[in-house]
């Protein structure tokens, strides 16, 4: 039976804040904002899910992180800083190359909840990584990527999201359904939603 062997941790204090973020949400920036006070040091690592279709490239997703992330440095400059980074591969590689000594996650209600426990023992047990949860704020409590994306997709109000999606991502949402080329144009004419 394995047990809890306390160790020392590495110093700094690093965690990494992993996921698709796509699009990036103000639930996401809550999490951020409130681990600032908890590590020496955050890295924002942009990664993809490929069980997800993208919205946006990683590329796309990283500009408007960094953007998103030097905004609130810059509005609370007292805290952790922050890298934002992108990554391919398991989570667990990604967080041993930064020095992660710890991987936040967000947790908005009961049903995340059960399902980071399993990925968090599962980190545990593969790679000695523990994880930290951090309540995101109420207003976010059902804030998610995927409805956004959605909602985006089938042609739904965007300047109705601005109060849990940052006015750039709207602007960047914007542009890709005005693009003909785009997937998320195309769903949208498909769909019947615009001219």
């Amino acid at each position: 039976m394995r047990t809890y062997n306390p160790v020392r941790m590495p110093a700094p204090h690093i965690a990494l804040y992993a996921g698709s973020f796509d699009p990036i949400t103000y639930g996401h920036l809550d999490v951020l904002g409130r681990a600032r006070t908890l590590f020496d040091e955050l890295v924002l690592g942009l990664g993809r899910n490929p069980e997800k279709t993208e919205l946006f490239s990683l590329d796309e997703r990283c500009a408007m992180a960094q953007t998103l992330v030097t905004e609130m440095i810059d509005e609370h400059p007292a805290g952790a800083p922050v890298r934002v980074e992108t990554y391919h591969g398991l989570t667990v590689d990604f967080a041993r190359r930064v020095g992660a000594a710890a991987i936040l996650r967000g947790v908005r209600n009961v049903t995340d909840l059960a399902a980071e426990c399993q990925l968090a023992i599962t980190n545990r047990q593969v790679a000695d990584i523990e994880t930290v949860f951090i309540i995101t704020g109420e207003q976010f409590a059902f804030t998610s990527s995927s409805l956004i994306r959605q909602i985006a997709a089938l042609g739904g109000p965007l300047d109705r999201l601005t109060t849990i999606v940052p006015p750039l991502v709207i602007e960047q949402m914007k542009a890709k359904l005005a693009d003909p080329a785009n997937p998320l144009s195309r769903m949208a004419r498909d769909d019947g939603l615009t001219d």
